[in-house]
C-alpha cells in the first residue's frame, strides 16, 4: 500500500504525518485529554490530563464561496435576535476576520478539529474565481482547516480541476498566476464518499478521513446532494455518478466501526430551512428539531445513530438543531450560514471507554464574525497580493448605472438585475438569430447586485468588470433552443413544483415576457397559466419559441427539465461577455442605466 504524506495542526503547528491512502485518513488537531470530573477546567489549561472523558472542540463552517473580501450588502450580514423578539442586522464575514475568529476560539483548546460541509469554492467574486480559486485554498490552509466535504460547486470546473485543487499544480491552460510559483494544493483531505467513476465505481475522493490521538478516534465522512447534477453543469460532472446521501454515509460508518472507530462526524452538503432567519434561533422549540424543514431533516432521521454530529450546508441557512436518530437519540444538526459570515463551535465529549461520543454532553452554537475586531495580518497580505495580480482586469470600466441594481440583495421574486441579465441575453441571441424570442436566467446564477455603491460600488456610476464578474462569475455560454409554447408553460410551473417546491427558484425573463405568479396557491397552481404573454400576445402551446438561456439552465438544470428538452440548439458566447457587452453598448456617464422596473412578473400574495 501507497502512502501519502498529511499535515496536522497541533498547538498552532503543522507537523507531517503519514497516513495509509487504503484507509483514506484524514488529520485533525490534537490534544491531552480532559479529566471527567473537570471537564470545562481543562478546556481551559486545568484538569486531569488523564480522564476517562475528553472534550474535543469541532469549529465548522460552509459556501464560503471564494468571499476572501467583507461580502457587501446583505450578503454580509447576519440577523441576530433579541430576548425582546426584536432583530438586529450585524456586517459579518471576510477571511481576515473568519481567521482571527478560528483562532481565538481555538485558545485554551487542547482538542480542536476545523471542518467544513462543502462550497468552499465556486460562485466566487474575482479575486479568487479569476485564479480557478487557488487564492481560496491557499486561504483555508493558512486559517488551519483540517477536512471538508465536497459541495456541487466542488465541481463547476470538472473532476480533474478539483484533482487539482486537492493535489497542487498550475492550471493546465491559464498555467501559474505568480511567476517561480507552483501551486500547492490543499493541506487538507476534501471528503467525496457519494461521489464515483461511472467506470470504476471508485470515489473521485478519499470518501473519510480518521483523526487518531493518545487512543481518541473520530472519523469524518463527507458527501454532497445527490441532485447535484441537477445544479451542476453537464460538463462538470461528466463521467460521475452520485449516490443516496444516507446509503453512502450508513456505508462508511460500518467501514469506520470495522477500523475500530466509533465516534463519527458526518459533513453533508445539504441542508434546512429554519423557521426564523436569525442565527440565533432556537430551532429546538417547542420540540427537538421542529423548528426546521428542508431535505436535512429526513436525511438526519434516516442516518445511522452511529454518527454523532452533522455539519451541514447547502442552503446558506444558520441552524444549531437537534434532530432526533433513528434510534429516537437527539443529534445535533448544524449550518454556519455562508460566505465565512459565521462559524459553529460544537463540543464533542469522547469516552474512552466506550470510544465513542457522549450525545447528552454534546453542545452546538453559531457565532458571528465579527468585522470590528482586528485583521488576521497574514490574511490581509493574501488578499493584497492577488488583488494587485487582478487589478488590471478587475479595474477595467465596462459601463455606467445611475443606481444599485439589486439582485442577490432583492426581496421580490423578480429582480431589476435579473431583468437587466436577461436583457442582455436575448441581445447577444439576436446577433445568432434575429427570430429568438425571450431569453430566461436562474436566480441562482446571479450572485451580488451590480453596485453604485453596493458590490464594491464607489458611487460614481461606473461599473468595472470586477463588479460585473462578482454579478455572473460561472463562465456559462448563451444557448439558443427551440421550445414549445406547453415547455415553456411546464417550465414555469417547475419554479414553485418539484425540486423547486419549498424552496420556488424564479427565473428572470427578458423585457415582453409577462406573467402572473399567485404565490396564495400551491405547487404549479401558482402559475397562471392564462396570463402569460410574449409582446402583449397569449403564449400558444402548441407553437415553437426560440429562446436564450445560459448553458445551466439548457442541460435542465436547477430542476428545469423542460428547459432541458430544447431542440435545434445553438451554442453564443460567454454569458458574462455578453452581459459586459450590453453594458458598455447602452450606457455613457451621460447616460447611465437605470434600475429596470422589475414589472414583468406580476406577483399576487
Amino acid at each position: 500500500m501507497s502512502a501519502t504524506p498529511q499535515r496536522r495542526r497541533v498547538g498552532g503547528r503543522l507537523i507531517a504525518v503519514t497516513v495509509a491512502l487504503a484507509a483514506a485518513t484524514g488529520v485533525m488537531t490534537a490534544a491531552v485529554p480532559a479529566g471527567a470530573d473537570n471537564a470545562e477546567g481543562d478546556r481551559k489549561g486545568g484538569g486531569k490530563k488523564h480522564g476517562r472523558t475528553v472534550d474535543v472542540q469541532l469549529l465548522s463552517f460552509n459556501d464560503f464561496h471564494g468571499n476572501l473580501e467583507p461580502p457587501s450588502g446583505s450578503s454580509g450580514r447576519v440577523t441576530h435576535q433579541h430576548e425582546d423578539g426584536t432583530e438586529e442586522q450585524i456586517d459579518a464575514g471576510g477571511v481576515e476576520y473568519l481567521a482571527t475568529s478560528l483562532r481565538d476560539a481555538r485558545k485554551g483548546e487542547r482538542y480542536s478539529v476545523t471542518a467544513a460541509a462543502g462550497d468552499l469554492i465556486g460562485a466566487s467574486p474575482l479575486i479568487s474565481g479569476l485564479f480557478h480559486d487557488e487564492p481560496t485554498i491557499e486561504a483555508m490552509n493558512k486559517l488551519g482547516l483540517d477536512v471538508a466535504g465536497v459541495g456541487n460547486h466542488e465541481f463547476d470546473e470538472g473532476r480533474a480541476e478539483l484533482e487539482r485543487l486537492q493535489n497542487g499544480g498550475c492550471h493546465p491552460v491559464d498555467g501559474c498566476f505568480e511567476k517561480g510559483k507552483t501551486f500547492d494544493g490543499a493541506d487538507f483531505p476534501y471528503l467525496a464518499a457519494n461521489v464515483t467513476d461511472e467506470k470504476t465505481g471508485k470515489p473521485v475522493l478519499k470518501p473519510y478521513s480518521i483523526w487518531k490521538h493518545r487512543g481518541v478516534k473520530i472519523g469524518f465522512i463527507g458527501v454532497t446532494l445527490e441532485g447535484t447534477p441537477d445544479i451542476v453543469s453537464a460538463e462538470g460532472i461528466k463521467g460521475l455518478k452520485f449516490h443516496d446521501e444516507v446509503e453512502t454515509i450508513n456505508k462508511y460508518t460500518k467501514v469506520l466501526e470495522r477500523k475500530g472507530v466509533k465516534s463519527v462526524v458526518a459533513l453533508i452538503h445539504e441542508g434546512g430551512y429554519p423557521a426564523s432567519s436569525a442565527y440565533n434561533y432556537n430551532c429546538d422549540s417547542p420540540g427537538p428539531g421542529d423548528g426546521i424543514s428542508g431535505p436535512i431533516t429526513d436525511i438526519a432521521k434516516n442516518i445511522s445513530p452511529q454518527v454523532d454530529a452533522v455539519v451541514t450546508g447547502h442552503t446558506h441557512q444558520a441552524y444549531a438543531c437537534t434532530i432526533p436518530d433513528p434510534a429516537g437519540n437527539p443529534r445535533t444538526v448544524t449550518s454556519a450560514a455562508s460566505f465565512g459570515r459565521l462559524y459553529t463551535d460544537t463540543t464533542l465529549t469522547y469516552d474512552r471507554r466506550t470510544k465513542d461520543i457522549v450525545r447528552t454532553s454534546v453542545t452546538s452554537a453559531n457565532h458571528v464574525v465579527h468585522r470590528d475586531q482586528r485583521e488576521a495580518r497574514d490574511m490581509t497580505s493574501l488578499i493584497k497580493r492577488w488583488n494587485k495580480l487582478a487589478e488590471p482586469i478587475a479595474n477595467r470600466p465596462v459601463g455606467h448605472i445611475s443606481a444599485d441594481i439589486l439582485g442577490r440583495g432583492a426581496d421580490t421574486p423578480e429582480s431589476p438585475l435579473g431583468d437587466l441579465i436577461a436583457d442582455a441575453q436575448i441581445t447577444h441571441a439576436k446577433t445568432l438569430d434575429e427570430g429568438t424570442d425571450l431569453a430566461l436566467m436562474n436566480p441562482g446564477g446571479i450572485r451580488s447586485d451590480l453596485g453604485f455603491t453596493a458590490n464594491g460600488g464607489e458611487g460614481d456610476g461606473v461599473v468595472t468588470y470586477g463588479e460585473a464578474y462578482t454579478v455572473q462569475p460561472f463562465s456559462n455560454t448563451v444557448n439558443l433552443v427551440d421550445l414549445t409554447g406547453a415547455q415553456l408553460v411546464t417550465a414555469l410551473q417547475q419554479q414553485v413544483s418539484g425540486r423547486n417546491v419549498e424552496s420556488p427558484k424564479i427565473l428572470q425573463v427578458s423585457d415582453g415576457f409577462t406573467y402572473t405568479l399567485d404565490l396564495t396557491k400551491t405547487g404549479a397552481d401558482r402559475i397562471v397559466t392564462d396570463s402569460i404573454r410574449l409582446n402583449g400576445e397569449p403564449l400558444d402551446e402548441s407553437a415553437t419559441y426560440r429562446v436564450a438561456m445560459n448553458s445551466f439552465l439548457a442541460g435542465g438544470g436547477d430542476g428545469f427539465t423542460a428547459l432541458g428538452e430544447g431542440t435545434n440548439p445553438l451554442v453564443g458566447g460567454d454569458d458574462l461577455a455578453a452581459f459586459e457587452t450590453y453594458l458598455t453598448d447602452n450606457s455613457s456617464q451621460s447616460a447611465p442605466i437605470a434600475p429596470p422596473k422589475a414589472d414583468r412578473i406580476t406577483v399576487v400574495q
